[in-house]
This record gives structure tokens, C-alpha cells and sequence, in this order.
């Protein structure tokens, strides 16, 4: 019998590996510099800010500060009264407004943002004219932004309040003031989520459309058995982006609402009236650290409902 050696086909797998190897310590190197700032920008404030919500801390002394545990987030003295945010029904009622905020608005800017991008990525005469403008809104700063609708808003001389609502004040009120401040960051935000769609669109290959083209398929079968599946990953940041930023949205509410309304709709006004407002820096730092760790659950929340790998 003839003996085969198997030496010479598991050397190039050796070398290739090595080759790996190399290529990865090469990586971490030119990588080290952003994750050293990174460390230095983001992972010493959260540090920090744990440390705090544990501790009952005043923000103009921070240095006397005493470890209290989780008195911050959930603590019930000897005589039965509360002192941890969690037993706050403010706070709870804050919650559920940031996340109808978050919810429909993300929701909304989603399906207009896919609809304005697959417009703008087919070719038409004025199309480089409608990308450009399309992102005033966005371009505009939210601060600003925020005080034209509150003025459109207002009910004795505001187009919308005046005009349309027949002297309605829409801001007065939590529960109608929430869905006015959807529709503002609607009008305000949905051009973002068009350019990152249109940019997941754009990497598309082309030949793909042409074969099902051939192949009869209508543009409804297009969109929904190829364009859908393949903009998963850009759909997937699109969608952590604006999370993010709806779930710590305060600008907005701040400007059109003032810091104390601002307060029961928002999570981050609540968080900046307990620390700039009342300088209690444990209980802002504790709510700091809940909507850490709420943002991280709906982050792994989406990775997983789109299954999307990160080589």
C-alpha cells in the first residue's frame, strides 16, 4: 500500500493561519490609539457615573460623598417612604412617554424614510436637487427648530394652534403635547433615515434587479424578497442611531415644554432636573446607569430580531 502523507496540505493551512495571526496583532495595534480614546472618553465617565449612583452625592460637594448602595435607585426607610427614583411615579410616567415617543417616531421616520429613499435612488431629472434639499430639516439645529414649532403651535398666534386648531393649546396638556412632539421630530429627522437607507440602497448590485427583471418579477416581489433582506444590516444601524437618540431626547422637550414638563415626558430630563435642578448627583447618576442599560437591552433586542452578523 502506498502511504500519503498529509504534511504538505496542512502546511499551507499553517501558514495561512499565521498569516491571520500577523494581519490581527497589526489590527489591534492601529486599532489601540481609538480604543485607548474611546477608554479615556466614554469608558471613564460610565465608570464614574456607576460610582456615583451608588453613592448619596450632592453635585456642589462630590467629593463628600457616602456610599448608599441601591438607596439611589430603590430604597425604603424604616418608616416606609420611598427615596429611590424607581418609586417615583414622575419618573415612570417619564418612561412611558420616552418610549411612545421613541416608538412611533422611529416607526414613522422608518417607513417615510424608506419611501423617500427609494424615490431619490431611482434616476429622474432634479434628483441631485431633491437629495440636497431633502436634508434641510435635518440640517436645521433642533434647538432652532424646535422654537419655529413652538411658535406654529402657539394658540394665540401660532399657525397650527391659531389657525388649524382654532385656538387649541396643544403644548399645555402631556398627552397632546407628546404627539406634537412626534410630529416634530418626524418632519425634522426622517431625511436622516432616508440618507442611511439610500446609502444601503446604493450598495445594492445592480444586476441583481436586472435578472428578476427578466425573470418577470414585479417591483412589489423585488422590494420585498431582495431589497428588504439585503438592507437588514443598514436598516439595523439606521434603526440603533435613531433609538439612541430618541430614548435620550431632551433638546426638543426642553425648548417647547420647559425643564419641569420636560421632566414627566423625557428620561434625560428627568436625570437633568434631579442633578442640575435639585443637585442631587447620586440619584441623576442612577438614572444615568437605567437608561444605560435600558438603551443596551434594545440594542441586543434588535440585533437579534435581525440577525444580523458583525465579522
Amino acid at each position: 500500500m502506498t502511504n500519503i502523507s498529509k504534511a504538505p496540505a496542512a502546511a499551507p493551512s499553517a501558514r495561512r493561519k499565521g498569516i491571520e495571526a500577523t494581519r490581527a496583532r497589526q489590527a489591534m495595534w492601529l486599532l489601540l490609539p481609538a480604543l485607548i480614546a474611546i477608554a479615556i472618553t466614554a469608558g471613564y465617565p460610565l465608570l464614574r457615573t456607576i460610582f456615583f449612583s451608588l453613592q448619596e452625592a450632592n453635585l456642589t460637594n462630590p467629593e463628600q460623598a457616602k456610599y448608599v448602595g441601591f438607596a439611589n435607585f430603590w430604597f425604603t426607610t424604616p418608616e416606609g417612604v420611598g427615596i429611590g427614583f424607581l418609586q417615583d411615579s414622575k419618573w415612570w410616567g417619564a418612561v412611558g412617554n420616552t418610549l411612545l415617543f421613541t416608538v412611533v417616531s422611529v416607526a414613522l421616520e422608518t417607513v417615510f424614510g424608506m419611501v423617500i429613499a427609494l424615490v431619490v435612488n431611482s434616476a429622474f431629472r432634479g434628483r441631485a436637487l431633491m437629495r440636497t434639499a431633502m436634508l434641510i430639516p435635518w440640517a436645521i439645529p433642533t434647538v432652532v427648530s424646535a422654537q419655529m414649532w413652538a411658535y406654529m403651535y402657539n394658540d394665540n398666534f401660532g399657525l397650527i394652534g391659531r389657525g388649524l386648531l382654532g385656538g387649541q393649546s396643544v403644548l399645555a396638556d402631556t398627552g397632546s403635547a407628546i404627539w406634537a412632539l412626534i410630529a416634530v421630530d418626524v418632519w425634522k429627522t426622517t431625511s436622516f433615515m432616508a440618507l442611511l437607507i439610500l446609502a444601503g440602497l446604493q450598495s445594492l448590485p445592480s444586476d441583481m434587479y436586472e435578472a428578476a427583471d427578466m425573470d418577470g418579477a414585479s417591483k412589489f416581489t423585488q422590494f420585498w424578497r431582495m431589497t428588504l433582506p439585503l438592507l437588514r444590516p443598514a436598516l439595523l444601524v439606521a434603526l440603533i442611531f435613531r433609538s439612541l437618540d430618541a430614548l435620550r431626547v431632551f433638546d426638543v422637550m426642553y425648548v417647547m415644554l420647559g425643564p419641569n414638563t420636560a421632566a414627566q415626558t423625557s428620561m434625560t430630563g428627568y436625570a437633568r432636573q434631579a442633578m442640575i435642578d435639585n443637585s442631587q448627583l447620586g440619584v441623576g447618576s442612577a438614572v444615568s446607569v437605567a437608561i444605560f442599560l435600558l438603551i443596551m437591552v434594545i440594542v441586543v433586542i434588535y440585533v437579534t430580531a435581525f440577525r444580523v452578523k458583525f465579522d
